[in-house]
C-alpha cells in the first residue's frame, strides 16, 4: 500500500457519486408509475410473449394423436381442486365424478384437449372474459386448475403405460397452460418495434458496469491499493 493519489481518488469519488446517482434515478418511479426495471421488464416480458406462442404446433400434434377414449383417475391435492378441474372436463362431454380428491373422467382426449387449448388461446390473448363466461371463475384461476389436472394426468398415464398420451400431456402443459398463465394480461410486442429501446437498454447496461467496475479502480487506486506480483 503506498500513499495517497488525490487525482485517481478523485476521478474514482466522482464516478462511484455519478454511478448512485443514475441508480437513484433508475429506482425512481418516472416510468409510467414505475422505476426503470419494472418498465424494461415489462418490455422484454411482452417482446418474449410473441416468441411464446406454440398454440398452433400443439393443435397439430393433437390432431395427429386423434381421438383417443380414455379412463382417467386423477388424484388432485384435495377434493377443492378436484371439484374445480371438473368443470373443464365436463365441458368437452367427458363423464365426471368427484370422491373426496379423485377425480374420474371418461371421455375422448382430444375433446379434452382441444378443449385447454382453447382456454389457453383466449387466456394468451387476454380474452379473460371468454374463460370468466365458461367457467365463472378468474381466468388464473382456470389456467391452475388446467395445470393441476393435466399433470395428475401425465401421472395417470404413465401408471396405465399409455406414454405418448402422457408425453403429449406433459407438452399441452408446458407449451400452452403455463405461457398461457405466465403471460396473462401482457401485451405482445414485435422487438421490430422498439429495437432501439432495446439497443439502448443493452448498451447502457455494458456501459454502467464498466462504469461501476473503474470507479471502485480508481477509488481503491487513489486510497494507493495496488495489485502487483512478487
Amino acid at each position: 500500500m503506498s500513499g495517497i493519489h488525490k487525482k485517481q481518488l478523485g476521478i474514482g469519488i466522482f464516478l462511484m457519486v455519478t454511478f448512485i446517482a443514475v441508480m437513484v434515478v433508475v429506482f425512481m418511479p418516472i416510468f409510467g408509475g414505475g422505476n426503470a426495471l419494472n418498465y424494461l421488464d415489462n418490455l422484454y416480458n411482452s417482446i418474449s410473449k410473441g416468441s411464446a406462442y406454440y398454440i398452433p404446433k400443439v393443435e397439430h400434434l393433437v390432431q395427429e394423436h386423434g381421438s383417443q377414449q380414455v379412463t382417467l383417475n386423477l388424484k388432485m391435492a384435495d377434493s377443492i381442486a378436484a371439484q374445480s378441474a371438473e368443470p373443464l372436463f365436463a365441458r368437452t362431454g367427458a363423464t365426471t365424478a368427484v370422491q373426496g380428491n379423485t377425480l374420474m373422467v371418461n371421455g375422448d382426449l382430444e375433446a379434452i384437449f382441444s378443449s385447454c387449448l382453447e382456454d389457453a388461446e383466449s387466456a394468451y390473448r387476454n380474452r379473460g372474459d371468454e374463460l370468466e363466461a365458461r367457467y365463472g371463475g378468474s381466468p388464473r384461476a382456470t389456467l391452475h386448475s388446467w395445470w393441476l389436472a393435466l399433470n395428475a394426468m401425465e401421472k395417470d398415464f404413465n401408471r396405465q403405460k399409455l406414454f405418448a398420451a402422457a408425453q403429449l400431456t406433459h407438452t399441452v402443459q408446458a407449451k400452452t397452460v403455463e405461457c398461457a398463465y405466465n403471460y396473462y394480461g401482457i401485451e405482445a410486442q414485435a422487438i421490430k418495434d422498439r429495437w432501439a429501446t432495446v439497443l439502448f437498454s443493452l448498451l447502457f447496461y455494458v456501459l454502467y458496469t464498466v462504469w461501476y467496475g473503474y470507479g471502485i479502480m480508481y477509488t481503491f487506486e487513489g486510497l494507493g491499493f495496488s495489485l502487483s506480483a512478487h
